[in-house]
């Protein structure tokens, strides 16, 4: 069975049907999700939702794009939701110089913070990068990210990227962006990570792959991501989604120390 590493279970898309977005997922294989952290109204929801539901997992953090609405007690308030059995991993964190929504300077700042206190708590990292990767190495590099290590969601970075991210024994994780059209140079760094290192996600409810474009992402649409990455490791050695479904999940299990 698949594991969904990166989802957002609590948006509002999926307030009207989200039972039966799970069920979908579970009964086509997908077995465990992990529900992510943005701020701390998100994080508090994530938590929430694991509490729920026994196949459902959490982290806490702060995006990027929210970091500059960090008030003086919301570290604290991450640090006793960090206490809860289910959650994962701390983030997503990290720096997006794209829309820069919060300063650059303060989403530096502020991810230093985070790292920090993801080491304190023992938790592994989930990072969000864009357009700013030599900055996301940097940081990571400076406090010590690799002593809890994590995963680069979504990671849409060049060959260079990939490479310093591993050497920081960090995994990486692709979503439906493997399957757009433009995105031959992210399918061919696919082919190039090792096995023991892949993970899969959705991040819904965006970035649906094809042939779903334009529609709302779920959960089951992670069978995509993977079948994609099936089709690109095979232009080496034969492999299929059962082995796919079954490396990803142990590597999910491993990175995020899901029982």
């Amino acid at each position: 069975m698949l594991i969904d590493t990166h989802t957002h279970l609590d948006d509002a898309r999926f307030d009207n049907d989200r039972d039966a977005v799970l069920a979908r997922a579970r009964e086509a294989g997908i077995g465990t999700f992990i529900t992510i952290g943005c701020d701390l109204a998100t994080s508090h929801a994530a938590v929430s939702l694991a509490d729920r539901y026994p196949f459902i997992y959490a982290t806490i953090g702060v995006h990027p794009h929210e970091v500059k609405q960090i008030g003086d007690a919301w570290y604290d308030d991450l640090r006793r939701l960090a206490q809860h059995p289910k959650v994962v991993a701390y983030g997503e964190i990290g720096l997006d110089y794209h829309y820069n929504y919060s300063p650059p300077k303060l989403q530096r700042d502020r991810f230093r913070e985070q790292v920090g206190v993801a080491r304190e708590l023992g938790l592994p990292i989930v990072i969000h990068t864009r357009e700013a990767q030599d900055d996301t190495i940097k940081i990571l590099r400076e406090e010590k990210g690799s002593e809890v290590g994590g995963v680069f969601h979504c990671f849409s970075g060049d060959a260079w990227l990939a490479k310093d991210a591993l050497d920081l024994g960090f995994f990486l994780s692709f979503s439906g962006v493997i399957t757009f059209q433009n995105a031959t140079m992210l399918r061919d760094i696919v082919k190039t990570v090792p096995m023991d290192r892949l993970l899969v996600e959705t991040d819904c409810p965006y970035l649906t792959p094809a042939p779903h474009r334009g529609k709302r992402n779920e959960p089951v649409h992670v069978k995509l991501v993977a079948e994609k990455i099936a089709e690109l490791k095979s232009s080496t050695e034969p492999m299929g989604m059962e082995e796919i479904g079954r490396i990803t999940s142990q590597n999910a299990r491993r990175a995020f120390k899901i029982p």
